[in-house]
């Protein structure tokens, strides 16, 4: 009787238990894993994005701001079915009065699916807030089977608090990993309050923060509230990040400076820019002020300044400068419904500024005008590795090697060998035969289709390198398209690829065959031996028939490819290597 009384007790004891909670932080890896951010080397293990050095030299206000954590993304993936976020503030309770406490102080969190679709992910008001301490908690999470990787998750941080310390908190046993911070060049935004976050209900809903969601390129907020006034101090600071772009919307508060001062420090603050960066500037006037139907003078005030900063754009671009753009006010569409108290735009004027915004960028990287068949997306497929870990250690090689040959294509390139050795890998000693001492980077990403590579060349892949030969194989896995769709996607890939790499010899290679797909496979490489410009710098390669039998059936050779009838073994590698390596001289 006393043996089950104990076996009761446990039961009840066991069932009663929460689960327990492994918590996660940041600052213990070894990468830096705080996205939006610049100076991680003179930041080191803490959350305030400016570094020491700064104090010094920049306007005390701007400095005291600096700290704030505007724009700071940690992106995460995990498996877990409820997600944890506890961390401290180092000023709790204290909100403007035309914020709400979330978009001031709290956290907010996305999620993006297999497909690369990312959506929000509400609380539901399980949140507790005690003194400097904030606690949220996400439940009963639906978690798609990706090969065991999870979800990935992005969780914007505060835009007018810094942390003191954040933790993640996850089922006991379920995977976790956080991604570092994306080596992409990022695109910089200097601006006021409004871009600092004022006045978004929540961290998600600020206008980097959803042109980062959008174009998911890093971008690095450096808004001031009530601060930017363009001291040449600053240009000095923005002239230290390597950008994509630069934005400077400093208007809103730099308005009241004196026309010949305003034209004098964007001018100044521009050819700063240009000396150190060929990067495209875009200048922006203040946002229109909708409620001026009864207070006439409403708009008087803020028109000046954009006047005087459109004097300044006019002379730089009489002096020459070039990639310099203008963005209207006017193409800022606000309406009555846009804004909290006149100053600053609630939620849906946060939106129309990123729109506007990001309009003007993807006219400011024009050549980043993708397929309307496969627009670039990313993608949670990728069951044996973390793609973005991946294509960080792909710039990096890309950086500092200075590759020879690159490797563009799926898990059937992934999976050969070679660098950057990360998954699966079926052929390596059939890789040093064909390679030898060669330096080559190998930028197949299992599990990627057309759309995925257009993004991930739009995300700096083929920067920072001048290679001698291009491999592309794609499409195989986008196998249930349209055949014709199919092969116009290689072609406008390979005519991407050209324009970023023109001194490359680029070997479009028609796709490899598959069991019980080689008839459908073959109709699609007919069909890219008419759309691919062939010329002297591109060739179409065919290397499939030595993965398929002699016997004329078209069918493929098993004893070349793995149980899976898709991936090449180490013999079908070494028989593709032997006849690629002819077309790499």
């Amino acid at each position: 009787m006393k043996h089950i009384f104990t076996l009761l007790l446990t039961f009840f004891v066991s069932v009663q238990l929460p689960a327990q909670v492994q918590w996660m932080n940041p600052m213990n890896e070894e990468e830096p894993c705080i996205s939006g951010r610049w100076w991680n080397h003179d930041i080191a293990k803490s959350y305030p994005p400016s570094p020491a050095r700064f104090e010094a030299t920049i306007p005390q206000n701007v400095w005291k701001l600096s700290r704030n954590d505007a724009g700071l993304i940690v992106r995460f993936s995990s498996t877990s079915k409820s997600i944890r976020v506890r961390f401290g503030v180092e000023t709790a309770g204290a909100w403007m009065k035309n914020m709400a406490p979330m978009g001031h102080t709290g956290v907010d969190l996305y999620g993006k699916t297999a497909e690369g679709k990312t959506h929000w992910i509400g609380i539901h008001g399980m949140g507790t807030w005690k003194k400097d301490t904030i606690t949220y908690e996400w439940k009963n999470l639906t978690v798609p089977n990706f090969k065991s990787r999870g979800i990935e998750y992005t969780l914007y941080l505060p835009g007018y608090n810094t942390l003191k310390f954040l933790e993640i908190g996850i089922d006991n046993g379920s995977e976790f990993h956080f991604i570092p911070q994306s080596l992409e060049r990022p695109i910089v935004v200097y601006g006021s309050s409004i871009i600092q976050g004022a006045s978004a209900s929540r961290p998600g809903m600020m206008i980097t923060n959803i042109v980062e969601r959008e174009l998911e390129y890093p971008i690095i907020n450096l808004g001031f509230s009530g601060s930017a006034r363009m001291e040449p101090e600053m240009f000095d600071l923005l002239s230290e990040i390597d950008a994509r772009a630069f934005i400077l919307d400093p208007m809103p508060n730099s308005f009241n400076l004196k026309e010949d001062e305003i034209i004098k420090r964007a001018t100044e603050g521009v050819r700063k820019l240009r000396a150190k960066s060929a990067a495209p500037i875009l200048l922006v006037e203040c946002h229109p002020t909708p409620d001026s139907v009864f207070r006439s003078n409403v708009n008087a005030k803020y028109n000046r300044g954009n006047v005087a900063l459109r004097k300044a754009y006019d002379q730089l671009k009489s002096e020459g400068v070039a990639n310099l753009f203008y963005l209207p006010k006017s193409e800022i569409r606000f309406t009555e419904d846009y804004m909290v108290e006149g100053s600053h735009p609630n939620d849906l004027g946060n939106r129309a500024y990123a729109d506007a915004y990001e309009a003007k960028i993807r006219e400011m990287l024009p050549e980043d005008k993708a397929s309307k068949r496969y627009p670039p997306v990313t993608q949670r497929r990728d069951g044996c590795y973390e793609w973005r870990i991946r294509h960080n250690r792909v710039l990096e090689l890309n950086r500092t090697t200075d590759p020879e040959i690159l490797l563009i294509g799926n898990s059937i390139t992934h999976f050969w060998g070679g660098e950057p050795a990360y998954g699966v890998n079926n052929g390596k000693s059939a890789w040093a035969k064909t390679f030898g001492k060669r330096r080559v980077t190998n930028m197949g990403f299992g599990w990627d289709r057309i759309e995925n590579v257009y993004w991930r060349i739009f995300h700096g892949e083929l920067e920072g390198c001048s290679p001698k030969h291009i491999c592309l194989l794609i499409g195989i896995n986008n196998y249930a398209d349209k055949e014709a769709d199919i092969a116009q996607g290689v072609a406008d890939l390979a005519q991407l690829i050209r324009q970023r790499q023109p001194q490359a010899q680029l070997h479009v290679l028609k796709i490899y065959p598959a069991r019980n797909r080689e008839a459908k496979v073959a109709r699609i490489n007919k069909l890219l031996e008419q759309k691919l410009v062939v010329d002297d710098k591109t060739e179409l390669v065919d290397l499939t028939s030595c993965l398929l039998l002699k016997d004329g059936s078209g069918k493929i050779d098993p004893t070349c490819f793995e149980k899976d009838g898709l991936h090449p073994n180490e013999k079908g590698y070494l028989e593709l290597g032997k006849l690629l390596k002819k077309h790499l001289k």
